[in-house]
């Protein structure tokens, strides 16, 4: 375990606001992370995605860097112009 991880368990054990706010933004965090992958994996430039969505390239990065509050059309026009299908699970 590294140093931040012993760091981030202690931290959340103490301090419940921490750990709920560290928990929601990893989260998120994964969401722009794995929108950011399909982009590439797909052989896209951010230029090149906001072409294919009619949007400029600062819109495709705060979408890949700041997914919070992303509307779920968004995401489906996302993975529509990278020829990818949206699947939203609830376990």
């Amino acid at each position: 375990m590294s140093d931040l991880q012993k760091y981030t368990r202690k931290r959340k054990s103490r301090d419940p606001k921490f750990a709920e706010d560290y928990d929601s933004g990893y989260e998120q965090f994964k969401i722009g992370a794995l929108l950011k992958q399909a982009r590439e994996d797909a052989g896209f430039t951010q230029d090149e995605l906001a072409a294919k969505l009619n949007t400029k390239k600062s819109a495709i990065s705060r979408i890949e860097n700041h997914a919070e509050d992303i509307k779920l059309s968004t995401l489906e026009k996302f993975a529509n112009a990278l020829g990818k299908e949206l699947r939203l699970e609830v376990a």
